[in-house]
């Protein structure tokens, strides 16, 4: 379970702030950990193309964090791009569809950072079928840029409440353009009733829940050292940690004081949803995916360019036996017969949120 980094989270004993010791407070000033969020300002300081464009693609919303990809150089204009098959989410995405998606995301980021860069990419998707490369992308002169692509470094997934303000009707027309967007009342209230249950589920589910409890870096030094994952840092988070509040063993069980706190939080910010965004696609296969990705991180930007908030909430479609009957329930409110929810994400208007560690690129180089 990911903890929201919103007020103090009053996870402390009868409603009082916990406050820090001179010494803890000096202490907690040094928290950023910069060396996991030095990706962000590296990106676009490489001399070969290929290198500027896959510093700013590893930037790209993936799910949990893992930063499924793994790329190889080919020759003096190629890229290769592979799945990492040793980040997956066994427990949530068996199939592994929602890495496929977050690939997507990948590839889409970095042809627009190649476009933005003066290039063009040739992109060929599963080029020796799905045993191979995830993509083989060409590298050619010309390329045009695409506004979207200037917010790349300011794109953000918000895990907070957001505002009660309804979604403007000129954003949810922008946004069409990227996806379904849902902004009637009783769909609204339909959805938010579907994404708290589903939610509860994967909580709840001993595997599941572990599987992103595995996957918390709880405070700097593990952020540093494994900058992927669910990061659980900053002054006020790590405060909690000081006082014995915030722990691994605390969010592995449910009956702690922490746990509850954390899922109270999630139940307020789950139903502080004015809009959602769903992504949907004809058929399952692995090319539905990486499209889905592809206009998942599109819509991400656009939102950004737009001010609006957008935070993934796709539980109800994760492909386990417990979240079968939410899947359904998406499924038969969100699409026709034959097609496939791929993503489903709240919409509104939240506070700005910190960046997210990531590796550096030459971590992900199978050539470097």
């Amino acid at each position: 379970m990911t903890l929201p980094r919103r007020k103090a989270l009053t996870l402390i004993g009868g409603g009082t702030v916990l406050a820090a010791t001179a010494s803890a407070a000096g202490f907690l000033t040094t928290r950023t950990p910069h060396s996991a969020l030095a990706p962000w300002e590296a990106a676009g300081g490489y001399d070969d193309p290929r290198l500027n464009a896959l510093s700013f693609a590893l930037l790209a919303p993936n799910p949990h964090n893992l930063q499924p990809w793994q790329v190889g150089l080919d020759g003096p204009d190629t890229v290769l791009i592979y799945r990492d098959p040793a980040r997956r989410l066994p427990e949530t995405d068996p199939h592994d569809r929602q890495i496929t998606i977050g690939l997507g995301c990948f590839i889409e980021q970095l042809v627009l950072a190649t476009g933005a860069g003066g290039h063009a990419v040739d992109l060929t998707l599963y080029p020796d079928g799905e045993a191979g490369p995830v993509a083989r992308a060409v590298f050619t002169e010309g390329g045009t840029p695409d506004p979207l692509s200037a917010q790349i470094l300011n794109r953000r997934s918000c895990k907070e409440p957001f505002e009660p303000t309804p979604l403007t009707a000129a954003h949810a027309n922008e946004l069409e353009l990227f996806a379904d967007i849902h902004t009637a009342a009783p769909v609204v209230e339909a959805l938010k009733t579907l994404t708290w249950a589903a939610w509860e589920v994967e909580a709840m589910t001993p595997r599941t829940m572990m599987e992103s409890v595995d996957l918390m870096r709880f405070g700097k030094a593990e952020i540093e050292a494994n900058p992927d994952g669910i990061d659980l840092g900053g002054p006020m988070l790590e405060t909690l940690m000081l006082a014995g509040l915030l722990s691994r063993a605390a969010q592995s069980d449910p009956e702690s004081q922490s746990f509850q706190q954390g899922v109270e939080i999630y139940r307020e910010m789950l139903h502080a949803t004015p809009a959602y965004a769903a992504l949907v696609s004809p058929t399952n296969m692995r090319k539905d995916q990486i499209e889905a990705g592809r206009r998942w991180l599109r819509l991400n930007l656009k939102c950004t360019a737009l001010g609006v908030a957008l935070h993934p909430v796709s539980q109800c479609l994760q492909e386990y036996p417990e979240m079968a009957p939410h899947y359904a329930t998406a499924h038969k409110r969100l699409a026709r017969p034959g097609q496939t929810v791929q993503m489903l994400g709240r919409l509104g208007y939240g506070p700005e949120v910190p960046r997210t560690p990531r590796w550096p690129l030459e971590t992900k180089l199978l050539n470097a």
